[in-house]
């Protein structure tokens, strides 16, 4: 699988292209081509900003117009916020990082365009591309800084990889407790809640245990929680007795 190329057309800072090379290498991303530099290439102020991420700038292409960027490209995303009166598929970052899996699994080689920080991709560069990306943006204040821009498609390149479950549950040393500790939790706590007259009056009982039961078995207990409670009703217990002699 080819990963997309991200293309810096005509950038006009070098601390900006420097900052999204460590963007993309944050996702894996290391095919970076650069059209027409305003400040030239190379740039030092670009390696100074990319803070280890210097394989990627060494790495990156340099060409001379958006045409010769994409000539090898199968599928050309172009990356803006403003409508540009064309026709053409317009996309989430979400969406498009998809998309470009999808294609690339299948062996296609995908580009995304982003725009100088000033005034983003002009109409010559996007029509261009098969299809636009946009994101849903503050409309009074709409433009994304280079660096950002790149952030939030290479972000959604690693996530459509699926690497990164959506939801973990760190256990910190321990495991989840078994249905058998939870039963047996709930048995001591019955056991001391009726010794204390809690489940009154009688006619209720059953269903005052029923929703304890259901209570601990939705908490998702630990094996070293269900320990602490056993061990804090023992304690409660032992104090009460102590009280009584």
């Amino acid at each position: 699988m080819i990963p997309p190329a991200f293309i810096l057309v005509r950038p006009q800072m070098g601390e900006n292209v420097g900052a999204a090379a460590r963007a993309m290498l944050n996702f894996g991303l290391e095919r970076m081509r650069i059209v027409d530099p305003r400040d030239g290439w190379p740039n030092p102020k670009a390696v100074a900003m990319a803070s280890g991420a210097g394989r990627v700038l060494d790495q990156a292409g340099i060409f001379p117009d958006v045409a010769a960027s994409i000539a090898d490209c199968d599928f050309v995303f172009a990356t803006t916020a403003r409508g540009r009166e064309l026709v053409k598929l317009v996309v989430t970052p979400e969406r498009a990082m998809e998309m470009t899996r999808a294609m690339a699994a299948e062996g296609k080689r995908v580009g995304v365009l982003f725009g100088p920080e000033r005034a983003g991709l002009e109409n010559e560069d996007i029509v261009q591309a098969n299809a636009i990306v946009t994101v849903d943006v503050n409309p009074e204040f709409p433009s994304l800084n280079l660096a950002q821009c790149v952030l939030l498609l290479g972000y959604e390149w690693r996530r459509q990889a699926g690497a990164v479950a959506p939801e973990v549950m760190e256990l910190a040393r321990t495991e989840f407790a078994s249905r058998l500790d939870v039963e047996k939790l709930a048995d001591h706590f019955e056991e001391r809640l009726g010794a204390a007259g809690f489940f009154f009056p009688e006619t209720k009982a059953a269903g005052m245990k029923a929703n304890l039961r259901n209570m601990w078995g939705r908490l998702g207990l630990t094996r070293a929680e269900v320990q602490t409670f056993h061990g804090m009703l023992r304690q409660i217990a032992w104090a009460l007795k102590s009280r009584r002699e």
